[in-house]
């Protein structure tokens, strides 16, 4: 579940949730980033270091340009958690309360 709050956190921010829907265009060089949400440097750095530290996204290096990518395999796991947080199942955290609060 840590895992989980931690990745809840990196989309707790604008300009990460910007930068997750550049990319969800397909692969972009940092600096097809920066131009685009008129950040500097230091500040894509930043935000692509916590969106890879929760695996939402993927680096590549090629000579001395870095691309990004959207680590798909991790959106699909965290939708997958989502789908089941938000759904019934047996053995749920709310079974034993009483559900008639009055």
């Amino acid at each position: 579940m840590e895992d989980k709050v931690e990745l809840l956190k990196a989309l707790a921010d604008k300009n990460r949730l910007l930068i997750l829907d550049m990319l969800s265009c397909g692969e972009l060089c940092a600096c097809n980033i920066m131009d685009g949400l008129n950040l500097t440097q230091p500040t894509i750095s930043h935000h692509m270091k916590i969106l890879q530290q929760c695996e939402l996204v993927k680096a590549r290096k090629e000579g001395k340009w870095v691309f990004y990518s959207i680590n798909q395999e991790k959106v699909d796991e965290f939708q997958q958690f989502i789908r089941e947080l938000t759904s019934f199942k047996e053995g749920c955290i709310c079974e034993g309360y009483n559900k008639d609060c009055t």
